[in-house]
């Protein structure tokens, strides 16, 4: 087999795709409470970029039948990437990249100033008229969804969209194996997506208190099928993956645009290669014979034929991978390297001078404020990708040349 398997004295097995990837005891602990509930179906999958998340681990496949659980989700819903190769090659690009760079940050919102108050710098002063186009769609769900929850409206919505936010969110340039320029990006449902995820996570929290369940971590609280609350989770979740992918589509019109009008690049074409998916979200998907609600947290649907994106740090190169269908992965693979350390680590163990070696010859902030996000934070992106080579094949291999973090 491929694959290790966990076993606790309850529960169902956790099929792990480890292998030469190191796993922290926190990660195991978890994947081991959440296959104690019992409502999972058939097993836990835990992908090779696995690691401690708020209830559940970020890097595994969880299937159920007739319950979700919103931490599981998280509270970036939809979370995922977008990549698109265009006609460019390396030799037309210029030899200092900040211009493009630059081009970049000014032309997508990102980062966060102000508290997220209405100076910062993260959202929009003034709504582009795309985004109106394609809010104007959305928001007679959202209006639902704000009649029922009002909490949940309080706070930036339209403003997000479009938007790359914080955190491992970024925008990059990245040449593949024959030189082809390709645009990459990562961000998810930002504010309003939060506030949904963290509403509902609260929400299920009470309905355990109410009616006396006990869960191995509070956080693995769940909202049971049939149940008013559960109804508008799915609706609330499903807007926010709609909104999250929007908020790639528009980034990426965004970043071509800008990098059209730099000035530093000949005119250029966008191919059809081009991939959009989700890495934190649920669906309905059958598997086995039934059909069950498949949450994904930190990882990709992998289902024969699906192209993906699994990206290194920023000192790393990323991944066009077509899925396999592994069916005891529930046709998942990996979303990315996975942390190795906390944030509060990183900024503890290295140095701005670790990180400026570190993303030598990428064009990026070489600052204290993005030690966190520095590549030795994270696993290996090849050791990620050796332990996965039942789950996917490798279509291009990327490396990042611009990075745009917030």
């Amino acid at each position: 087999m491929p694959y290790d398997v966990i076993t606790g004295e309850t529960g169902v097995p956790i099929k792990t795709w480890t292998r030469g990837v190191p796993v922290e005891d926190a990660a195991r602990q978890q994947l081991l409470n959440v296959a104690q509930l019992p409502f999972i179906y058939r097993w836990i999958a835990a992908m090779p970029d696995v690691h401690w998340g708020m209830g559940a681990t970020v890097g595994s496949v969880i299937p159920t039948k007739n319950a979700i659980i919103p931490a599981a989700v998280g509270v970036d819903i939809g979370c995922g990437m977008m990549a698109m190769r265009t006609t460019l090659d390396a030799s037309q690009l210029p030899d200092d990249l900040k211009s493009i760079r630059t081009a970049i940050e000014s032309a997508v919102p990102h980062g966060r100033t102000d508290n997220g108050g209405k100076n910062d710098r993260g959202a929009w002063r003034h709504v582009p008229d795309r985004q109106l186009e394609v809010w104007a769609n959305l928001k007679p769900r959202y209006d639902a969804i704000v009649a029922r929850h009002p909490k949940v409206g309080r706070g930036n919505d339209l403003n997000h969209l479009g938007t790359l936010g914080t955190g491992n969110h970024f925008i990059e340039v990245c040449l593949d194996e024959e030189n082809h320029v390709w645009f990459m990006l990562h961000s998810g449902s930002r504010g309003v997506g939060n506030r949904i995820g963290s509403y509902f996570i609260e929400l299920a929290k009470e309905d355990m208190r109410k009616f006396h369940i006990n869960l191995p971590d509070a956080n693995l609280a769940y909202l049971p099928h049939g149940t008013q609350h559960f109804d508008d989770y799915v609706a609330a979740v499903h807007w926010a993956q709609d909104f999250a992918m929007w908020n790639r589509r528009l980034m990426m019109d965004a970043v071509v645009a800008a990098v059209r009008g730099s000035g530093v690049v000949p005119a250029f074409e966008t191919t059809e290669e081009v991939v959009n998916c989700h890495h934190n979200y649920v669906a309905i998907e059958n598997h086995f014979g039934e059909n069950v609600f498949v949450t994904r947290k930190g990882a990709v649907r992998a289902r024969l034929g699906d192209l993906g994106i699994i990206p290194g740090s920023m000192g790393a190169k990323s991944f066009i991978v077509r899925g396999k269908g592994n069916k005891d992965s529930f046709e998942s693979c990996s979303h990315g390297a996975g942390r190795a350390m906390s944030r509060a680590e990183a900024k503890r163990r290295f140095t701005v001078a670790d990180h400026v070696q570190a993303t030598e010859g990428v064009e990026c902030r070489k600052d204290a404020e993005v030690i966190d996000e520095t590549p030795a934070a994270y696993k290996s992106i090849d050791a990620v990708m050796d332990a996965q080579k039942d789950l996917v094949d490798v279509v291009h291999t990327l490396r990042q040349v611009v990075c745009v973090k917030g």
